[in-house]
């Protein structure tokens, strides 16, 4: 009988052909937010004829397919998500999106294709498979809380408790088929804030009749950030970005507000707690300075925290290198600021995110993800089979 990891990397080569078919067709008909109907169809179609239970999400277009092994054993969840962004590409390629204003410009056109073809590859491992598999088919990562919609759903709480749960997420910056990660926070939380604020209007000409809101404003912009570099640790870092400012509707005339839109992004609730108290005493005392109101319209809070299991990472770690070679292991010396909703399902289970290089050969400055320009190194897309099913059977 083979072993459960024998042959494990070139099984999940002779796979890649009908992953990279799969991930071109959903690259094509991107779908976006927790209605992906064509997505789902698709991913039902790739898991059709497969010993899997399925079944589909009731409020959301979600999949979720269960293998169980011949012996007994753990049970560990594996993610893809599955949405694109509201975004035009224009990255020249033969299969580039055909929907007006969506793309796949994150790579989870590729991380269903790789959890498809871990599926398929795990089946037929059944014999030596011990416990269950259950493959989580995401929509709606992209600021839709996909994750805890189907956390809501009952995803963690079926027959039998989940014990370990991974996702991979592709990324084109980094070489192709390297596979890193780290242990404690990997990724940020994710907060939006939108400040108002108000003056008194009048003529350009004569200010000292107004109070104008526009310098406040930006002077409100410049406070945040030494607040963030005064108050927040260095070790322990937070980012305050303000995106996004409108006022004003010609040259002539001071206006009535100020809109300031963006974002507080942190690597512990300390930290983001630090962060988003600072954002509303900021704004409110400079606009208090300069005879304005400024409120800090409150906007529901964002992703936590995405924090890696110590033992998990060693546990991927250590199976990437059996898969790989040390070589194509990296241990991260630091977090990423971005934010992913697989936080939800880690603060309920002990496991991990990876993230999967997959820099296009023979370009010196690929495009990153959310780029309208990014494009990927499919043949990545194999390690991310094999790095699936070995956390399946590991």
């Amino acid at each position: 009988m083979v072993g459960p990891m024998e042959n494990l990397g070139e099984d999940a080569a002779s796979l890649l052909e009908p992953a990279i078919a799969l991930r071109r067709h959903l690259h094509e008909h991107p779908e976006i937010g927790l209605d992906l109907p064509r997505t789902q169809q698709a991913v039902l179609d790739a898991l059709d004829g497969l010993p899997v239970e399925v079944t589909t999400g009731t409020g959301v277009t979600s999949v979720v397919a269960v293998l169980d092994g011949d012996e007994p054993g753990p049970t560990t969840l594996l993610r893809a998500d599955m949405d694109g962004l509201p975004m035009t590409e224009d990255t020249g390629l033969p299969f580039a999106s055909r929907v007006e204003g969506a793309m796949h410009a994150c790579g989870h056109d590729a991380h269903v294709a790789m959890l498809a073809g871990a599926a398929r590859l795990l089946a037929d491992r059944r014999a030596v498979l011990a416990g269950r598999v259950v493959f989580m088919f995401q929509p709606g990562e992209e600021g839709y809380a996909g994750a805890q919609a189907m956390v809501d759903e009952g995803l963690l709480d079926r027959s039998v408790p989940v014990d370990r749960a991974f996702a991979i997420h592709v990324t084109p910056v980094v070489p192709s088929g390297l596979v890193a990660a780290k242990a404690g926070a990997l990724m940020a939380s994710a907060d939006a804030f939108r400040v108002v604020v108000a003056g008194r209007g009048g003529h350009a000409s004569m200010p000292h009749d107004a109070i104008d809101p526009v310098p406040v404003a930006c002077e409100i912009v410049g406070a945040l950030q030494v607040m963030v570099t005064r108050r927040v640790p260095q070790a322990d870092p937070a980012v305050v970005t303000v995106a996004s400012i409108h006022a004003g509707t010609t040259n002539n005339v001071i206006p009535e507000s100020a809109v300031l839109e963006g974002t507080v992004r942190a690597l512990s609730e300390a930290s983001r707690k630090l962060a988003l108290d600072g954002v509303e005493r900021v704004a409110t005392n400079v606009a208090a300075a300069h005879l304005c109101s400024a409120e800090v319209v409150p906007i529901a809070r964002g992703y936590p925290v995405t924090v890696n299991d110590a033992a998990a990472v060693d546990r991927v770690l250590g199976l990437a290198e059996q898969l790989l070679g040390a070589g194509r292991v990296v241990r991260m010396p630091s977090a990423v600021m971005g934010a992913e909703d697989w936080s939800f399902v880690l603060q309920r289970v002990p496991g991990s995110m990876v993230f999967l290089g997959a820099a296009p050969p023979g370009v010196t400055s690929p495009a990153p993800n959310h780029s309208n320009r990014m494009v990927l190194d499919e043949s990545a897309m194999a390690t991310g089979i094999a790095l699936h099913a070995a956390m399946a059977l590991g």
